[in-house]
């Protein structure tokens, strides 16, 4: 099983995509993609769908999703061995779930049916993902190096892996996929996973004096998280590294009234420290204050450096 969940969800058997066009199949879909080889149970399923409210049907419909997944995926598996291309209509009926194995989703014995694929176990349903890709998995294994890379100093080796994992994300995580109350915490908790690891290539560009050909993409993030201290910071740092002084301070201005304004509250001190540091600096420029509470770029290894 092929799995694409960074940007629009598309999952696929054997090269032929099985993603339904319906909008809450696509949903039961996504969230058993989402947790692939992990049970999903009927309650997180229910819930995901109608919240907490469901319908009296919502057990007998909930079903009728996974048997049109099944058929998807039966497809899917013939296309895959070359058998024709019917949609559960050509071997036979696709029967309830309870009985027994679907007849035409796989052929005869020894080869995998849908229900292979797809499982249901006591209390739920499990997605299998088999030896296929995972965009996700791929993306948690490389931001992992990073972290591991940035742990050791090898900034080079960190802005590599994390550049490689970042560009696997190809627009917000399930884009094209309503997203209830589960797979819209799973969504805000894939932003911040993205976030982090940007983070930290950012950091580790600082790092190796990449400031200058950071400025764009900074211009763009603060703009797009206007109260995110941490990419504040990095923008200040770059834009300071980089001759622009005046405007570093101004960018710290900016924030704070953001801040002040829509939640009551100032800068952090670490925040606070970088843009005195700035202050004070002249041209030559000054070390940052050490500490650890700095934020990305600030700490006594990603110092203040003059322009240039």
């Amino acid at each position: 099983m092929d799995i694409g969940i960074l940007g629009s969800l598309a999952v696929g058997e054997r090269g032929v995509s099985i993603t339904p066009t319906a909008p809450k199949p696509r949903q039961v879909l996504a969230l058993l993609a989402l947790h692939a080889d992990q049970v999903v149970t009927v309650g997180t399923l229910t819930e995901e769908l109608w919240g907490a409210a469901p319908p009296r049907s919502a057990r007998p419909t909930l079903q009728t999703y996974i048997l049109q997944l099944r058929e998807h995926i039966a497809c899917a598996l013939r296309q895959g061995e070359g058998g024709g291309a019917g949609q559960g209509e050509g071997g036979g009926a696709v029967r309830g779930e309870g009985g027994g194995a679907v007849r035409g989703e796989g052929g005869g014995a020894g080869q995998r049916c849908a229900k292979d694929v797809l499982l249901t176990v006591p209390g739920g349903y499990l997605l299998k993902g088999g030896q296929g890709t995972s965009d996700l998995r791929d993306f948690e294994r490389l931001a992992g190096l990073g972290y591991r890379a940035m742990d050791a100093g090898d900034y080079a080796g960190a802005a590599a892996r994390l550049s490689e994992a970042l560009e696997l994300w190809s627009g917000p995580a399930l884009a094209d996929v309503h997203a209830g109350v589960h797979l819209a915490t799973e969504i805000r908790r894939l932003e911040e996973s993205r976030l982090c690891a940007l983070d930290q290539r950012i950091e580790a560009d600082l790092r190796l004096g990449r400031h200058r050909e950071l400025l764009a993409e900074l211009t763009v993030l603060v703009s797009r998280y206007p109260t995110h201290e941490s990419l504040c910071g990095q923008y200040m740092l770059a834009l300071h590294r980089s001759g622009r002084r005046g405007e570093a301070l101004s960018a710290y201005r900016q924030l704070r009234a953001r801040l002040v304004r829509s939640l009551g509250l100032e800068p952090s001190a670490a925040l606070a420290k970088l843009q005195r540091s700035i202050l004070m600096s002249g041209p030559a420029g000054v070390p940052a204050p050490a500490g650890t509470s700095a934020p990305a770029g600030t700490s006594a290894a990603g110092r203040l450096a003059p322009a240039g």
